[in-house]
């Protein structure tokens, strides 16, 4: 959500309210890359009807064969989001060196004029490594 407002919202973060309808929207409709699958369909088990003719004689399923088939699709987008986790954890961390050119993180700076600190932007830059200074901390 925050990732959508980030692209939408003003710089002063007024009008982050008007677009809160479309973010849910459009984050519900997309496929998620773990469970190929959008999270609409895992929690109603069919696809988001957007402007479809709604008079269409459609077959009804079986109330027990319906929640089956969600049980179906919730354990499987269980099991690729567990794995999607198991294989965050196994990333390996970056080794910088001088000369290399790098993001700075805003998490721990702080802004006085802005008002939602979720809608300030993640990284700036980008900046030239000039020295190493420990494995984890460098010169900008």
């Amino acid at each position: 959500m925050e990732q959508y407002l980030w692209f939408f919202v003003d710089h002063r973060q007024k009008d982050w309210p008007e677009w809160i309808a479309s973010a849910e929207l459009t984050i519900n409709n997309k496929v998620h890359l773990a469970t190929k699958i959008s999270l609409f369909i895992a929690n109603y088990g069919r696809e988001l009807r957007m402007g479809a003719d709604i008079r269409k004689k459609r077959k009804v399923e079986k109330t027990m064969e319906f929640v089956e088939r969600i049980k179906n699709v919730q354990e499987e987008v269980g099991v690729a989001l567990k794995k999607m986790q198991a294989d965050k954890r196994r990333k390996k961390s970056e080794e910088w060196k001088k000369g290399d050119k790098v993001m700075l993180s805003m998490k721990d700076l702080v802004f006085k004029k802005r008002l939602a600190r979720k809608l300030v932007d993640q990284y700036v830059g980008s900046y030239t490594i000039e020295k190493k200074v420990s494995t984890n901390t460098v010169k900008l």
